[in-house]
């Protein structure tokens, strides 16, 4: 993008447009009084937008460079305009964001502004390799293993859409919105609204409401998906001390009270296209309903509490409840008959979960050792998970919008997810629910917004006989 001064100026910048007509002198020897752009210049001079040469020279007739244009912008910026000129300022904005960036100029501040929605997302394509014992079992607890094996591969794109619209200073209304690829089928989906809720941020509290993201403390093993309600997380983010309260519903299949290798394993976990909700893939036994449907939602409430210190050592840590009311725990079908859930609770007639949870950790630097345990104390089967994992680097996990090139990071360690504890916790990934063993990762940026990451779990069932392994990798665009 090249463009003179004296054009750039003129195009983009009026940021005293509204004001009265402008009538000080002109500070640059180059600009005759005469020039087309001399009001624009010499308005903005005034304001300190542009400064010129040390000889009081302007230079207008130069190519302009992006970090020039970014100088300027971000000074613009600082007089938060109104109108039309902030309309002309926010694509610039977008425009120079890295530049910006560099500056140390947060163009977050700006967003809040915006006429415009945002949008962000990715493109992700996902590998899985997934391999279990085919174990076969009913609704009397019966089960035994073939001695046969089960491998599933699959070729998976996401195209993901995360739209931001800004209401006013503190509140914006956010989405995510998915199409899935199926490559080994050559199946695709339509676009669907997978996330909508309203958030508003102030100093000391943050307040959602909506179909939002459940994510909670303990890095997953818990729950990794999203529910409707509302939540509201009080305490100072810079200090690193919070607190959230969540209150909603979980749809229907999110909680199935079960256990995952109580039944065949064939056409289960990796079995379906992975574009399909997830009870459908874990061969849950709950999702009961009087109605004989399968549309009873889950009401649900929980807190968090955690504490992360600043800097780049310290102690951190952290504790949750979730309090889960469903039949799902009570009952199960099977061939059109009702069974009790004696996969869930020795009495079979338990209608609640109840999980605690903790999580403790060290870090310095860019290494961490950390580990978190859940316990649901309403069940009696496969009712507790845990994780202890050493990291290191920066980019644990994967990647987003702010992913540099070079960035890396390494982890390994153990994972335990009883199918009664991790109710709707990450199980695509590595370790999935009715399993232990060992698990290793890591991930790394070639280039800015992209990521590849890769995972292996080498395991076993927590009840019954049977091993389980999976390979997981995945490469993401984000813009």
């Amino acid at each position: 993008m090249k463009k003179t001064v004296a054009s750039a100026l003129a195009a983009a910048f009026v940021v005293g447009a509204s004001a009265t007509t402008f009538a000080a002198a002109n500070p640059f020897s180059d600009v005759p009084q005469g020039h087309w752009a001399y009001d624009s210049i010499a308005k903005l001079a005034s304001q300190g937008v542009i400064e010129g040469y040390g000889d009081n020279t302007f230079r207008g007739d130069r190519n302009i460079t992006r970090y020039e244009m970014a100088q300027m912008v971000a000074k613009a910026m600082a007089k938060n305009p109104s109108g039309a000129t902030k309309a002309d300022l926010d694509r610039l904005a977008a425009e120079f964001r890295d530049e910006l960036d560099a500056l140390g100029v947060r163009v977050a501040e700006l967003e809040k502004y915006a006429d415009k929605i945002q949008w962000f997302g990715k493109i992700e394509y996902t590998y899985k390799n997934h391999k279990t014992d085919n174990v076969y079992g009913n609704g009397r607890r019966n089960r035994h293993s073939t001695d046969k094996h089960e491998r599933v591969k699959q070729d998976d794109w996401i195209f993901r859409f995360e739209p931001v619209a800004h209401v006013n200073d503190h509140w914006t209304l956010r989405a995510r919105i998915d199409a899935h690829v199926d490559l080994s089928r050559d199946t695709s989906t339509n676009f669907e609204l997978v996330r909508g809720w309203a958030q508003g941020d102030y100093d000391n509290f943050q307040v959602k409401v909506g179909r939002q993201p459940l994510y909670t403390n303990e890095d997953g093993i818990v729950w990794d998906t999203e529910y409707t309600g509302g939540e509201i997380t009080f305490g100072s983010f810079a200090k690193g001390v919070r607190a959230t309260i969540y209150a909603g519903r979980l749809a229907a299949g999110k909680v199935g009270g079960s256990m995952r290798n109580s039944g065949s394993w064939n056409g289960r976990q990796d079995g379906v296209s992975a574009h399909d909700r997830w009870a459908s893939a874990a061969g849950s036994l709950g999702n009961y309903s009087e109605s004989g449907g399968r549309t009873d939602p889950s009401s649900f409430w929980a807190i968090n509490l955690q504490y992360t210190p600043e800097g780049e050592y310290g102690l951190f840590g952290g504790a949750g409840y979730y309090h889960i009311k469903d039949d799902d725990f009570k009952y199960f079908t099977e061939d059109g008959v009702r069974y009790d859930n004696i996969y869930y609770s020795k009495k079979g007639n338990v209608d609640k979960a109840q999980i605690w949870s903790v999580n403790l950790g060290y870090k310095f630097g860019k290494a961490q050792i950390w580990g978190a345990y859940a316990k649901n104390s309403k069940a009696d089967y496969e009712k507790k998970s845990w994780q202890a994992l050493i990291r290191y680097g920066d980019l644990y996990g994967g990647g987003n919008q702010n992913t540099h090139k070079g960035q890396w990071a390494v982890w390994a360690g153990y994972k335990e997810l009883g199918s009664n504890a991790s109710l709707c916790a990450i199980n695509w990934d590595d370790a999935y629910a009715g399993t232990r063993g060992f698990v290793c990762g890591a991930s790394w940026a070639p280039m800015d917004r992209i990521v590849v990451l890769a995972k292996y779990f080498k395991g076993k069932y927590i009840e019954g006989r049977g091993d389980a392994e999976r390979i997981f990798g995945r490469v993401e665009f984000f813009y």
